[in-house]
């Protein structure tokens, strides 16, 4: 991956920044976005740059900015730090979660949960096909509980879902550019998603971990290290595919 950009929505902290991370590591520069931590952002770029290559943070909140807008940034960015014009990895990982029964869910949750997990990932993505390599890649975040079910997810899974069925049609679509676009599936993770509950309950963790395969929460590095390999070449005939990286929960 030696000289490609990635850019990678949420990339200040848990998944994102470990995706940024182990991308790094394969000699991929980075672009990430953060929503408020101007200091935090800052130190996960100079983590990346140990790696040998250049990054660079902007910020952008996914439930509110226009991403035509960011667009703009981006590309004013791509060619003040990295001397380029296109990027070759579209990552977009930026998430909330909301835990709510089915009856118990309101409307101002639910739009939240739209505007952020299927809203901004359909227009960010389309907003930045202009400033995309052809034989690129895009790749949604989607989550386990879209195909197993957990009491209280039903609005954030249901979000998910309907980023599976985009990750298809927008596969289908930029066929004619080889642009490789996939959706991965993470399970239950060890972070601070959803006020760190996983992480950090000892009870939670071990019942989670009772429905696991493999006998243990999922955790950060898991995950960006499987982003990197799906926008590897050796991922290179992967396309239009969910792949669920779970250990093996709710089998």
């Amino acid at each position: 991956m030696t000289d490609q950009i990635a850019l990678i929505t949420g990339a200040s902290r848990g998944l994102g920044k470990s995706s940024a991370l182990h991308l790094a590591k394969a000699g991929t520069h980075i672009i990430g976005t953060y929503k408020s931590s101007r200091d935090e952002a800052e130190s996960v770029a100079r983590e990346i740059e140990t790696h040998g290559v250049k990054a660079a943070m902007v910020r952008f909140d996914a439930e509110s900015e226009d991403p035509g807008q960011f667009a703009d940034t981006l590309a004013q960015t791509l060619q003040s730090t990295f001397g380029a014009d296109k990027l070759d990895h579209l990552v977009n990982n930026a998430g909330v979660g909301v835990h709510a029964a089915f009856a118990e869910t309101a409307a101002d949750q639910l739009d939240t949960l739209y505007k952020i997990h299927v809203r901004t990932p359909f227009l960010l993505t389309q907003a930045l096909l202009p400033h995309m390599r052809d034989g690129g890649n895009v790749l949604f975040v989607s989550s386990g509980l879209a195909r197993f079910t957990l009491p209280g997810y039903s609005a954030y899974a249901s979000m998910k879902g309907a980023v599976e069925v985009l990750t298809r049609y927008v596969a289908k679509e930029l066929g004619e550019r080889a642009i490789r676009v996939n959706c991965i599936a993470p399970g239950a993770i060890a972070t601070d998603f959803t006020g760190g509950a996983v992480r950090d309950n000892s009870e939670i963790n071990a019942f989670v971990s009772s429905m696991i395969a493999l006998g243990r929460v999922g955790e950060a590095d898991d995950i960006g290290g499987a982003v990197a390999s799906l926008l590897s070449d050796g991922m290179g005939w992967a396309n239009g595919t969910r792949i669920e990286v779970s250990g093996g929960q709710g089998l």
